[in-house]
């Protein structure tokens, strides 16, 4: 059996962003505004419609219909907080090469 992500409480931060605790106690802070494309969620740009947000099926929702999957919420990664991958340029390589 896998785990299923829910988000079990969540609070609004200001502008786009909210707090959520999961289910399994983790918590993040997360800035939606990535995600407020397209036609249902033109509304959630206007942050006195973002703040109506409430908890239905185990994420957060809007009055729209609107919603993110509560597995994406948890697997989000703000950039960063992610890993950086910078590739080793040629004269790095180089001066490298040279030393050995």
């Amino acid at each position: 059996m896998s785990f299923l992500p829910s988000v079990i409480r969540a609070e609004y931060c200001g502008g786009h962003r909210i707090h959520m605790t999961f289910n399994d106690n983790s918590e993040k802070t997360i800035d939606f505004r990535q995600w407020l494309e397209g036609p249902v969620f033109e509304p959630l740009k206007k942050p006195s419609y973002f703040r109506r947000f409430f908890l239905e099926g185990g994420t957060v929702a809007w009055p729209n219909g609107a919603d993110i999957a509560p597995e994406t919420l948890y697997e989000y990664q703000h950039a960063a907080d992610r890993p950086i991958n910078r590739p080793r340029n040629a004269s790095h390589r180089a001066r490298r090469k040279a030393q050995l």
